[in-house]
């Protein structure tokens, strides 16, 4: 009895230590990154010789500021989920709900070797695809934010796929069976009683899928990201993003200046990405305050 009360008390100091540390790693990088960077963030870091009136509204182009890499990023997120939202929980309910047998392990094994591809590899593809759009289709086709959205939503799609999947599976049985048993067909089962049920972790999985949009860079670099393209003026031109502009600054900086500059927009680059986590935060639990009343 008393070897297994210590061998408890170890588990539970490791797994305190454990979380100890990540704390610890966490609050070291992000306090390296608010020293490094945070003195070069400022108006004209963002907006450059440009008025922010005029920068906000359009006026002007910013060329030598971060707002267009910022609305660039911002975009390039939001067409990505755009895209791979649907597909994803679609796919997910299809492989919780209806898939079977070797149907279902040969889709199971694909997901996995899709998870598992490089994201450079991905980047490749999209960029393999322009090259023969544009040689068969119109030579009017180029890397653009189209094709870059489109490559990470294919990118993210395992995670939003496995997400919803095992979501749904791990709905009780007595939960699942419920709404069938009063006469409702699979369909409205799943419609207002397995998704409401297992919306807190399909939002989740959305919010993995758009941190990884946010910071990937092989993708975007092969697909349509440029150093100096301006605001975003179509889905069809090349863009700027936070993600290209921190890889430039690290690896060409001429002086310490250009150096925080990089820190300073992978700061600004968290900062999106927490206001974007916290608007899906946000949805998720008035989702869960409209089904508590339902209920």
């Amino acid at each position: 009895m008393v070897i297994k009360q210590v061998k408890e008390w170890i588990i539970v100091l490791l797994a305190w230590l454990c979380s100890l540390i990540l704390v610890a790693s966490v609050f070291t990088i992000l306090g390296y990154l608010l020293v490094r960077g945070l003195g070069a963030i400022n108006l004209a870091f963002i907006f450059g010789d440009t008025s922010p009136w005029e920068a906000i509204f359009l006026g002007r182009q910013v060329f030598d500021g971060l707002l267009p890499a910022i609305a660039g990023t911002i975009m390039l997120v939001l067409l990505a989920l755009f895209f791979a939202i649907p597909l994803g929980v679609a796919t997910g309910i299809y492989m919780a709900e209806y898939s079977q047998g070797r149907l279902k392990t040969c889709f199971s094994i694909f997901f996995d070797i899709l998870a598992s591809i490089p994201s450079i590899v991905v980047g490749l593809f999209g960029f393999s695809v322009v090259v023969f759009l544009h040689k068969y289709l119109s030579d009017q086709i180029y890397p653009c934010l189209l094709i870059s959205a489109l490559s990470l939503s294919f990118l993210v799609l395992p995670y939003l796929i496995r997400t919803t999947q095992v979501a749904l599976e791990a709905i009780p049985r007595n939960i699942r069976q419920t709404a069938p048993a009063l006469g409702a067909t699979k369909l409205q089962n799943i419609r207002y009683v397995l998704l409401p049920h297992s919306f807190s972790a399909v939002i989740s999985g959305i919010i993995l899928a758009m941190g990884r949009c946010a910071e990937d860079t092989a993708v975007i670099m092969l697909t349509g990201v440029v150093a100096s393209a301006g605001m975003p003026r179509s889905v069809f031109a090349g863009f700027e993003a936070l993600p290209f502009y921190i890889y430039y600054m690290s690896a060409q900086y001429s002086d310490s200046q250009e150096l925080a500059g990089g820190f300073g927009a992978a700061i600004i680059l968290l900062i999106i990405c927490m206001m974007l986590f916290s608007l899906a935060f946000f949805i998720k639990k008035r989702f869960e305050l409209q089904s508590r009343r339902i209920r």
